[in-house]
């Protein structure tokens, strides 16, 4: 074989190796934000979708959004890894779009709620399970202490023992038991808080064949600009997506 034999053989094994490189290499995970709302819309939403957009960007996971139930059919859900449920309210899905978020989920989907992801869908018992809890009530925003319950976790490994700051305080109902609580609330730290002494903020669980994850943080603004809180949020994606 001479030189320029040599160097076509070679070329065309960089070049088939280049090939083949380009047509295995994964896609990044794509996540799919719903925040259709029947009922109080949080003005957050907006910055909430901005802020899960930058996550990606610097997490290498893509983002969708849509505020459209008809967006929940098998076909469409299989692109995504996971679904946040940024601050929905009301009943926002029919018969047909909840079993194919059942189907997702059920298929090893993951699933992130944020805030408000408790304050719909009450009358969907399988939903309530995976979310975790449903929304009871909630006292004027006010600044109060957090406490974590799990300094491992990837969602709160970076927080303070004790994290203090303002929000929009959830008191809950049907609270599920199974769950790996991340955070609670110190009721002492502030007024109107109606779980005791055992008020979960921040969970997560294995649910019917795929993962969830909840944070009632994030009602305001400002929470989405917050490094400690995003980092949070972050971690619990992280966790839906299984990276």
């Amino acid at each position: 074989m001479n030189v320029t034999q040599f160097l076509k053989k070679c070329t065309f094994l960089i070049l088939l190796a280049a090939c083949f490189s380009f047509i295995i290499k994964k896609k990044d995970p794509a996540v799919l934000i719903f925040s259709k709302t029947n009922g109080y819309r949080h003005a957050s939403i907006p910055a909430g979708i901005e802020a899960i957009k930058q996550l990606g960007i610097a997490n290498k996971f893509s983002v969708e959004t849509t505020e459209d139930s008809l967006a929940f059919n098998d076909k469409n859900l299989a692109k995504y890894k996971a679904i946040i449920f940024l601050s929905p309210t009301g009943n926002v899905l029919g018969e047909e779009q909840q079993k194919a978020l059942e189907t997702f989920i059920k298929k090893g989907g993951g699933f992130v709620g944020i805030h408000a992801a408790t304050d719909c869908e009450y009358n969907w018992p399988w939903y309530v399970k995976m979310v975790g809890a449903s929304f009871l009530s909630h006292p004027a925003q006010q600044v109060a202490r957090l406490i974590v319950t799990d300094k491992t976790n990837i969602a709160t490994k970076h927080l303070p023992d004790s994290w203090e700051r303002k929000d929009e305080w959830y008191n809950f109902k049907n609270l599920n038991p199974d769950v790996h609580v991340l955070l609670k609330i110190d009721e002492t730290s502030y007024t109107g808080g109606k779980n005791g002494d055992n008020h979960p903020m921040a969970w997560y669980h294995a649910y019917d064949g795929g993962r969830a994850f909840y944070t009632e943080l994030g009602h305001t603004n400002e929470s989405f600009s917050e490094p400690a809180f995003l980092q949070h949020l972050l971690g619990g994606i992280k966790y839906a997506l299984k990276k």
